[in-house]
């Protein structure tokens, strides 16, 4: 009971506002994310696992019933992983790959531009290698080749000599390009997740358990989550006809780092067996036997142990820096390449991208910010924002952005004489990837796919209004039943002294944290700020005190033009609640708590 001030969550009123906060310098009231039953719940996984309080009202939290939560603590690829032939057409891709292993066939693999493909791209690749083949590998140019197999590239694919065409993180829509690689003599194996329509290109295979006829249950994958099941069937059907009698066979554990990295990157939801992967990833990433995961580490400042955060907040963007805005190969070659020289000078080229995609980012989320607030910011159903001079590669981070922001769905778009590309962002509760495929099947838009959360999309300029009326229809009733939740949900208030490494470390093991499996939120209350500063990309930093003399170190990222860090810019002297995410600083081998801020309250 140590770590939790019952005082500030327990209460016979959920509604509530805890430390009573109503209205932050965010906006929103705070409010406790157990209600009765989940408390009652955390007390019994508390009791019967002997954990910490705070651990269990974590997990209650997440919707962790009691008698999962040994299993939820302790997840594993044994017990979570099922047949892979539960998945639709998964057979037939296994044989057709097993005949191309056996018979020595020239494979291309045609990845997506994005990190989920390049992991995608970079597992199967290892696999076939270590099986004794020589993969060609094709990553389309975003903004010359566009998402997607097209004609070129499989004609060029083709004329190198491949005769089975691997499609990784994409495909599912692809009935054209497809069509014209079967004409050239190409077999094809799909392997995605991607929604899909009732109709699907003709191929040898079609592997995706978003596909309508597919009933595992396993739709929350990302690409690389399915290509690791599609290599676990190929080596099972090799090893059924004797393959492996007279030669190694690969193991595929070392390879989850690449699983997990694609899984959080892609934003995909960290429960059941995508949380097995991250899990399992994390510890093989932790011994940087990837050359192109440890460089990439080395140029992203990575101390200490990998986590999700540094996946997805530095790792990630990088590898996607090359598909922005430079060459969209080098992602997948990083991961792929033994060579730690070669890695090293990959990493480097993607980091100085990394670092020009940010400069980018910046002057267009300044003008897309601008657009937003004329369009009504938090009171739009949906944002769609656009302009001439924008970069295509860099249009879903500031969808992204807005969305954060404005807590609304949002479209960016880049606009290139008669058509604009553009990616949309969406918040729980609100499914972006059916409402584009239906625009597409109306003809509002030229193409358009993908999930609840992400969609991408190209449309005529002229209908640039067009789309909007109808995105604002189409959205405004799921807008309406989940968009204007001003709650901050709290795990917990806690004194600053209970800020432990011993504690963080032990709330660790409810992770990894990503999406649906959300970081825990904690409040601390009666803060001095001692320090405040922007520092970085437009980050707030801050130190902060307890009567107690206690000190912690804090940090709002890109928060200087929030109204959450013009308040902890002038509080200086002040006294104020916080509430944050914790973690872990590993600097020069010695590990400190941080606090990664997202709001406060100044009480005097």
């Amino acid at each position: 009971m140590s770590h939790t001030l019952l005082s500030g969550l327990a209460d016979e009123n959920p509604d509530r506002a805890v430390l009573g906060v109503e209205r932050s310098a965010m906006g929103r009231a705070w409010r406790d994310r157990l209600g009765a039953v989940e408390r009652a719940k955390a007390a019994a996984i508390a009791q019967r696992f002997e954990l910490p309080d705070i651990l269990a009202r974590v997990l209650a939290g997440r919707g962790v019933e009691v008698d999962g939560a040994a299993d939820y603590l302790e997840p594993t690829l044994k017990r979570l992983m099922p047949d892979p032939s539960t998945l639709v057409d998964m057979d037939h891709a296994a044989e057709r790959l097993a005949d191309a292993v056996q018979t020595g066939e020239t494979v291309a693999l045609f990845g997506d531009y994005d990190v989920d493909g390049a992991t995608s791209v970079a597992l199967v690749a290892r696999v076939l290698r270590a099986l004794g083949l020589k993969p060609l590998i094709h990553i389309p140019d975003r903004l010359t080749e566009g998402y997607g197999p097209n004609d070129e590239a499989i004609e060029r694919l083709a004329g190198e000599g491949a005769r089975l065409l691997v499609t990784l993180d994409c495909g599912t829509t692809s009935f054209e390009p497809l069509a014209h690689a079967a004409r050239l003599g190409l077999d094809v194996v799909v392997i995605d997740h991607h929604q899909a329509n009732p109709e699907l290109p003709h191929v040898v295979a079609l592997v995706n358990p978003n596909r309508q006829d597919d009933l595992s249950d396993l739709g929350a994958l990302a690409a690389c989550g399915v290509s690791f099941m599609v290599m676990v069937a190929l080596l099972r059907t090799l090893r059924r006809r004797g393959h492996f009698k007279t030669r190694p066979e690969p193991d595929l554990l070392p390879l989850l780092d690449l699983v997990a990295l694609g899984t959080v990157a892609d934003v995909v939801p960290l429960k059941g067996l995508n949380r097995a992967f991250v899990t399992r990833g994390l510890i093989i990433a932790k011994a940087r036997r990837n050359p192109g995961l440890a460089a990439l580490s080395t140029v992203a400042r990575l101390s200490g142990p990998p986590s999700a955060y540094h996946l997805g907040f530095l790792i990630g963007p990088r590898i996607n820096a090359g598909g922005r805005i430079g060459n969209a190969a080098l992602g997948a070659r990083c991961l792929i390449t033994d060579e730690p020289a070669e890695a090293e000078a990959i990493a480097k080229e993607l980091d100085g991208l990394n670092q020009e995609r940010q400069a980018l980012e910046a002057l267009m989320l300044e003008e897309a910010d601008a657009q937003a607030m004329h369009q009504g910011g938090e009171a739009a159903t949906v944002l769609v924002v656009g302009s001439p001079d924008w970069h295509p590669g860099i249009v879903g981070l500031i969808a992204a952005r807005l969305k954060e922001r404005y807590r609304r769905p949002a479209f960016a778009l880049a606009l290139d004489g008669a058509t604009a590309t553009g990616s949309g962002r969406s918040i729980p509760g609100v499914d972006l990837g059916a409402t584009v495929r239906a625009l597409v099947g109306e003809g509002v838009l030229v193409k358009g796919g993908g999930h609840a959360m992400a969609a991408g999309l190209t449309v005529r300029s002229d209908a640039v209004d067009l789309l909007k009326a109808h995105l604002t229809e189409r959205l405004a009733p799921q807008v309406a039943a989940h968009g204007h939740d001003d709650r901050l949900k709290l795990d917990g208030v806690l004194t600053a002294s209970a800020l432990t490494v011993e504690f963080v470390q032990k709330l660790d093991k409810a992770g990894p944290f990503g999406s649906g499996n959300p970081e825990p939120v904690f409040a601390i209350p009666n803060q001095r700020v001692v320090e405040a500063g922007i520092v970085g990309q437009g980050h707030v930093r801050a130190t902060l005190t307890a009567g107690d003399g206690t000190r912690l170190k804090a940090m709002a990222f890109r928060a200087a033009e929030t109204e959450l860090g013009r308040t902890l810019l002038q509080s200086m002297g002040s006294t104020v609640h916080v509430a944050g995410l914790v973690g872990l600083d590993h600097w020069q081998g010695d590990a400190r708590v941080q606090l990664r801020l997202i709001d406060c309250v100044r009480i005097r």
